[in-house]
């Protein structure tokens, strides 16, 4: 089976990025991880950034660049990284989804735990060039 469509939104302020502690009705509960979030039908990736990030911390983005593609561990998904403009709203998490937000510099987030194997790659190997 294929892989299902999804999005990373790579959210920046300064040197930090913003990850999510995923809360109790999210999928791998427990991890930290920057935003992600499904595709619905007919939607296009920066429509499901926009859509995404909105539902899951409040803050309204503009989609910037598509800068990276992955799959997940298990295979499920193939994920669309995307950094976005986001403006200065406070973060306002969906309980549901997010059980604690940061913003964070790539040394702090690379000592999180636990962290998906594929966000460490991400950090590590791509977010320095950007």
């Amino acid at each position: 089976m294929a892989p299902r469509e999804a999005i990373v939104a790579v959210l920046r302020r300064g040197d930090r990025v913003l990850v999510v502690k995923r809360g109790p009705e999210a999928r791998r509960s427990g991890y930290w991880a920057p935003l992600s979030g499904k595709l619905e039908p007919g939607e296009t990736q920066e429509e499901a950034l926009v859509r995404e990030v909105h539902e899951e911390v409040g803050l309204t983005v503009a989609p910037l660049a598509k800068v990276w593609e992955s799959e997940t561990d298990d295979g499920v998904f193939r994920l669309h990284w995307w950094t976005a403009a986001v403006g200065t709203d406070e973060v306002v998490a969906d309980p549901g989804e997010v059980a604690e937000a940061r913003w964070v510099t790539v040394e702090e987030y690379l000592a999180m735990d636990p962290i998906f194997d594929g966000d460490r790659e991400f950090f590590e190997r791509i977010l320095p060039g950007l």
